[in-house]
């Protein structure tokens, strides 16, 4: 098996990070669940330092620095999987952006942090700006001190040797189980963000207005062939705002779109800045007289665009169409809030509740319009 480098300790794929998790385990049965969640989890953004790491050399001393190739040909890699990538380095912000643009790179980074604070910071900040886990971080850096700092403060982020990349590449860790038409349509899409966040903050006037002004339009209707491995992906990844967080398969995605026992309905969004992809899926179970809602997503990327009122303003409408009871399924998490309060705010009412899961049900008789900021397209 693979191995990389934590500090000066070689350790293997299944231990690259938690180490200090599995030795503070209790018994062999928690360190066994720490080392399948590490097997299991996925990395989301790989954040590199600079100097001899990046490039070669130290941009202070030498402005002639040249990027290391095996780290030029990663990043494409990375890139081309959907995986994310950011900056954290203790160097003159200015001096290393004009440098990473020099050598037309600079937009492989989503929210540099290049300043002199502390690494396990700058790290801590990036994963708040995407708005994603912490536990979906990977660091590379040539300094065995400052892959240690970040391993102390953020036990849960991978630290990896800057001469480890290939060996990185590699691991389960990095290579997502879907690579799907959106993955590498992913690093654009968060820069297509970013724009419409600097516009955001300077806008002055009341949320709807700045929503009406990016001309968003949501697509409703049931996924194609070609859009179940990410269907499928939207399972595997999306936990802040999943309703239960079951899991499906391609092919048991396949069977419900196909089924008269269920309905399962993808949502995209599109508006001026560019696409957000697919970033919506529900999955009905369906008899005679009840519709339950099994499954509710949607990617934390539209948090803020009010999309997931106007996915479940779309059921309700269609449960009313159809004369059926619509219940839902919730088991709540210290994640999922936000979706839980999705429910309660679109007047879903907790009837049974069993250890975790939730049951609620709509009385359908609140009866909403869909909102003027965005346009609506219907597809079967």
């Amino acid at each position: 098996m693979s191995s990389v480098h934590n500090g000066d300790a070689s350790i293997t794929a299944t231990a690259i990070t938690g180490e200090t998790a599995i030795a503070t385990a209790k018994d062999e049965k928690q360190k066994e669940a720490i080392i399948k969640e590490h097997k299991e989890r996925k990395i989301k953004c790989v954040v590199w330092d600079l100097d001899n790491t990046l490039w070669n050399g130290t941009l202070l001393e030498d402005n002639n620095v040249t990027l290391r190739p095996e780290v030029k040909d990663a990043m494409a890699i990375l890139d081309k999987r959907g995986i994310l990538q950011s900056i954290a380095s203790k160097n003159e912000h200015e001096l290393a952006m004009e440098k990473l643009k020099e050598l037309g790179i600079d937009e492989y980074f989503l929210y540099p942090q290049i300043n002199w604070g502390p690494k396990s910071a700058s790290i801590d900040r990036i994963a708040k700006d995407i708005n994603i886990g912490i536990d979906t971080l990977a660091f590379v850096d040539d300094q065995s001190f400052e892959r240690e700092e970040v391993a102390f403060a953020l036990p849960s982020v991978i630290c990896i040797d800057a001469l480890e990349v290939d060996k990185m590449l590699k691991l389960p860790e990095f290579n997502p189980k879907f690579i799907t038409e959106d993955s590498g349509k992913r690093r654009k899409m968060y820069l297509a963000d970013i724009a419409r966040k600097q516009v955001e903050e300077h806008f002055e006037g009341p949320q709807d207005a700045f929503l009406s002004t990016l001309e968003m339009v949501l697509t409703i209707g049931t996924p194609r062939e070609e859009d179940l491995k990410r269907a499928e992906e939207l399972t595997q990844r999306t936990n802040q705002l999943n309703t239960t967080g079951y899991t499906y398969s391609h092919e048991e995605l396949d069977f419900f779109r196909h089924s008269d026992k269920h309905r399962l309905i993808m949502a995209g969004l599109d508006d001026k800045y560019g696409t957000y992809g697919k970033i919506g899926l529900v999955l009905i179970e369906c008899t005679e007289d009840t519709w339950l809602i099994k499954l509710l997503l949607m990617s934390c990327r539209v948090m803020t665009r009010g999309v997931g009122t106007v996915l479940i303003n779309y059921v309700r409408n269609e449960a009313r169409k159809n004369g059926v009871k619509l219940v839902a399924e919730m088991i709540k998490n210290d994640r999922n809030r936000m979706m839980y309060m999705t429910y309660k705010f679109n007047h879903f009412k907790e009837v049974d509740e069993k250890d975790d899961l939730i049951i609620f049900e709509n009385d359908l008789t609140h009866e909403q319009a869909y909102p003027d900021y965005l346009t609506l397209k219907f597809e079967d």
